[in-house]
């Protein structure tokens, strides 16, 4: 896992749109990478829904926003459909996106311990360093939080 200011992971996956997306190709741009558990669940759908009404405005830094989460491409292509989605989904159904960002950790859910993805998101500086991260994510104001990180031009 990298620490801040620290090279990010150079990892590359399939996108809801069935391409598939390299970090390193978007060298000169900040990226707001951000894990969640599950597609079409309340606070992921919240999540997504904020990230997707403030995405011209990350557009306007020059910033993209990349969701990330285990689910296939097919059913992040149904959920990015469904939402209206801006910004491209990548399936990490190998996890590799997950163990290098550190993000799958015990859960508790109705008394039962099981291995989840941590919601939480990486904001990554135009030279392709951490910048930020935000771990355990709360999802009211959070997409606000990750845009005023990115300075203004």
């Amino acid at each position: 896992m990298p620490a801040i200011g620290q090279p990010a992971p150079m990892l590359k996956g399939a996108t809801s749109d069935g391409g598939t997306l390299a970090l390193a190709d978007l060298a000169g741009r900040w990226v707001a990478l951000y894990f969640y558990p599950k597609d079409n669940t309340p606070g992921c759908t919240r999540e997504a829904q904020d990230f997707r009404d403030l995405y011209a405005e990350f557009r306007k830094r020059r910033a993209e926003v990349i969701g990330v989460s285990r689910d296939s491409a097919k059913s992040h292509d149904g959920f990015a459909r469904k939402h209206a989605l801006p910004f491209p989904l990548v399936s990490d159904a190998d996890e590799a996106w997950c163990k290098a960002f550190d993000v799958i950790h015990e859960k508790v859910l109705y008394g039962k311990r099981h291995l989840g993805v941590v919601r939480s998101t990486f904001l990554i500086d135009p030279d392709g360093r951490l910048a930020c991260e935000w771990r355990g994510v709360k999802v009211p104001g959070h997409a606000q939080a990750v845009l005023d990180a990115i300075p203004r031009k």
